[in-house]
């Protein structure tokens, strides 16, 4: 297991993932990327408990997504199946086993300010979290794509689902864009990853 998770995360992050992995009897699943989610947390009716994670993320991801998972395992043993999935008990579960690895032996110096804001109050993603969602792609391989909020107003994008859309304004935090097909109006986070067709 060490060999095949050093692959995935943080050197320095290995032993304690390993000892909470073995705690919480944890069966680990790295799987293809999944573009609607990072990770998965499973209780099954036998009493075991999956988690997935995918593989593409790049290793500062992969460690808080499979740290975002098992706090829905523990909170889940400690609390029951009542508590809502991203609630104040998967909060404070997520960040008291978050806490030890925010250091700068695990995570550059460049993102601990922003992990330590962000675990205030952890979001039930990361992605939610636009200036710890960016910070965290410049460890991700080149995708050749644009950042919405980088593209000028006007431009004509696509997602990867192959629908089609033009940007038209800022929204308070949000970019407001028009789909092409159907002239209907979505927002869109600053740090979502599109195709540009046309600027």
């Amino acid at each position: 297991m060490e060999n095949v998770l050093l692959k995935y995360i943080p050197e320095n992050a290995l032993q304690p993932i390993v000892a909470l992995i073995k705690m919480n009897h944890v069966h680990l699943k790295i799987v293809a990327e999944r573009a609607t989610r990072h990770g998965d947390y499973r209780a099954n009716f036998d009493g075991t408990h999956i988690i997935t994670v995918n593989a593409s993320l790049n290793k500062y991801s992969f460690l808080m997504t499979l740290i975002h998972e098992i706090a829905h395992l523990v909170a889940y043993k400690k609390y029951g199946n009542r508590i809502k999935p991203h609630g104040v008990e998967w909060k404070d579960t997520f960040q008291k086993l978050m806490l030890p690895f925010l250091r700068p032996e695990i995570f550059p110096s460049q993102l601990l300010p922003l992990l330590a804001r962000h675990f205030k109050n952890p979001s039930a993603s990361s992605d939610t979290d636009a200036t710890l969602s960016l910070a965290l792609k410049q460890f991700d391989p080149p995708s050749g794509k644009s950042f919405i909020f980088e593209i000028p107003y006007g431009s004509i994008f696509t997602l990867d689902n192959g629908r089609t859309f033009k940007k038209i304004a800022l929204r308070t935090k949000r970019y407001e864009c028009i789909e092409l097909s159907n002239g209907r109006t979505f927002l869109f986070n600053p740090n979502a990853e599109v195709n540009l067709v046309e600027a």
